[in-house]
């Protein structure tokens, strides 16, 4: 049976249409996909991301066991800093990816949703050190306000200074009187900030921040805009673009993955796939003309089947179809004409970067 969030009842309220998805009733709209997607942009939204999963990692070895766990060198994050990373398999598969947040005295994993139950057994098989390892993700609301209006937004909630919260850093503070973890980071692009709570508070949080928000004409967004917004940003979605069939070399995430740091799972494989040369690669990739990619099409260069599409969509922000899909590397050039093989051929070229490169992020 599929659960519900701490927000559920605000998104009742507020006529989302809901829908399940990894195993919760979650809303995919509210007014409609692109409008949601351009108050991101243009103003402030905010998403119901409670559905994510959060494993908390105690003890004196916690630091060393997370570096053990994934990619990044968790040993070089101060306190408060937070960092993206991935989880592999002893072949170099991809996990998950998530975030790692060392705070002063525990560090918490923030994991994709439909992965929380195999990650977290994950991480409890690979247990060592001194650690105490819990799964929090029930006891805890999470929102996203995005958008470049969000500081403003929030601040009217915190006494402390916002502007010297900087990407990718947190701070455990109240927000009037509500314990909560606040951090910068966001999925969408722009400015924005993530409010960790205790879903006790979960109607007075939500209130309040649209409270905040009604100047900037605050609004809440479904799963339809964050998914538009994350993929203009270019960003990665597990089981679309990376899976266990993948490693992050192949899928453009070599920066969040230090093979010259000790032992980690995963790393001797790395080496090997590094030493011998990815055979292929993650691209992205907008249509030239009408025609949207798709999850799963063939990709060619001429008669010659080159590659798949991993995910596919409308941009709302450029007003055409963009992509992303595995490319043999002879063919992974930015700049390179292909054809993705829908119902009829959609003239695709391969670009560098994100698809929309005017993201408000600090």
């Amino acid at each position: 049976m599929a659960k519900k969030t701490p927000f559920y009842e605000k998104h009742v309220q507020n006529k989302g249409k809901i829908v399940e998805f990894a195993g919760f009733l979650m809303p995919v709209q509210f007014e409609g996909i692109i409008p949601e997607h351009n108050a991101v942009r243009d103003s402030v939204g905010v998403f119901d991301v409670s559905h994510m999963g959060e494993v908390e990692i105690k003890g004196s070895d916690r630091v060393k066991f997370v570096n053990y766990v994934t990619t990044n060198d968790a040993s070089q994050l101060a306190i408060n800093q937070v960092q993206y990373s991935t989880m592999l398999y002893p072949d170099a598969g991809i996990v998950d990816d998530l975030l790692v947040y060392n705070l002063a005295d525990r560090v918490l994993l923030v994991v994709n949703a439909a992965n929380t139950e195999k990650d977290y057994m994950w991480i409890l098989e690979n247990k060592k050190y001194d650690v105490e390892i819990e799964n929090i993700s029930d006891a805890v609301g999470q929102l996203a306000i995005q958008g470049p209006k969000a500081e403003p937004v929030m601040q009217k909630l915190f006494d402390v200074d916002l502007s010297t919260l900087k990407y990718y850093w947190t701070t455990e503070t109240n927000m009037k009187g509500i314990p909560v973890v606040l951090s910068r980071t966001g999925y969408t692009g722009e400015d924005g900030f993530e409010v960790y709570l205790d879903k006790k508070y979960a109607a007075d949080v939500w209130d309040m921040i649209f409270s905040a928000g009604q100047d900037f004409g605050i609004r809440p967004i479904g799963l339809g805009a964050r998914d538009t917004l994350r993929f203009e940003m270019r960003y990665c979605l597990y089981g679309n673009d990376i899976d266990k069939t993948t490693n992050p070399l192949e899928a453009g995430l070599s920066w969040i993955v230090r093979l010259n740091k000790d032992e980690f799972i995963g790393k001797e494989p790395l080496l090997a796939i590094k030493q011998r040369g990815i055979q292929r690669k993650l691209v992205g990739l907008e249509a030239l003309g009408k025609g949207i990619p798709r999850q799963h099409q063939e990709i060619h260069a001429g008669d010659e089947k080159v590659g798949f599409v991993t995910s596919g969509t409308f941009a709302p922000s450029l007003k055409k179809g963009i992509s992303m899909g595995y490319v043999n590397l002879v063919h992974a050039k930015v700049g390179n004409k292909l054809k993705v093989m829908g119902k009829e051929p959609i003239e695709v070229e391969i670009i560098k970067g994100p698809f929309y490169k005017h993201g408000s992020h600090k």
